[in-house]
């Protein structure tokens, strides 16, 4: 917050998930507004989240203000688990659309028609949050099955533009403060 918010474009995590009872990393943006609107208002787009138990399925989301909104998941072809190797989470945001995709396959889109009337509120800049909660109401508490230390081993996040209302095509990086690119190597 406060360091890099960007509206529209494609976001792009390549991340390889822990796994154990009681864990929930995620890889969201948030509306940089939330200090003026507060959350939800502001609005929200999980595009990386799982749970330590169910570490074959990520779930694609948006945060409106009458709360939870549209949601989808993506689950790894053959039982597959996302603790097993690194893989690409993505969102493409463009104005009126948000999809969301692993490893390069779509498997969500929204538009303001799916909120049933809500306010469209992806309208303004986000920023990025990567982050391991241990415990909580989703995920639960970790017990004696879950070993630690854990860790979300992100390999790289890529942020561009786009030179279409499609978002994540014919764009160009983001760079920085001094021209340095806004990607973060882990």
């Amino acid at each position: 917050k406060g360091l890099f918010a960007q509206q529209y474009g494609r976001f792009e995590a390549r991340a390889q998930m822990p796994t154990g009872k009681g864990l929930w990393p995620a890889i969201w943006m948030l509306g940089s507004n939330i200090d003026s609107v507060s959350w939800p208002a502001c609005g929200e787009i999980d595009f990386m989240e799982t749970i330590g138990t169910d570490i074959s399925t990520n779930h694609g989301s948006l945060h409106m203000p009458n709360g939870y909104g549209p949601s989808g998941t993506y689950s790894l072809p053959g039982g597959a688990s996302f603790a097993d190797a690194f893989h690409t989470f993505a969102v493409d945001w463009a104005p009126n659309s948000i999809k969301w995709s692993v490893d390069g396959n779509v498997y969500e889109t929204r538009t303001p028609a799916d909120l049933g009337g809500n306010r469209w509120v992806y309208d303004h800049p986000f920023y990025l949050i990567m982050n391991l909660a241990v415990g909580g109401y989703w995920p639960g508490d970790p017990d004696g099955s879950t070993s630690f230390p854990q860790q979300l081993v992100v390999d790289y996040v890529h942020v561009t533009t786009s030179d279409t209302s499609g978002g994540g095509t014919g764009g160009h990086a983001i760079t920085g403060i001094g021209g340095k690119w806004v990607d973060v190597a882990g």
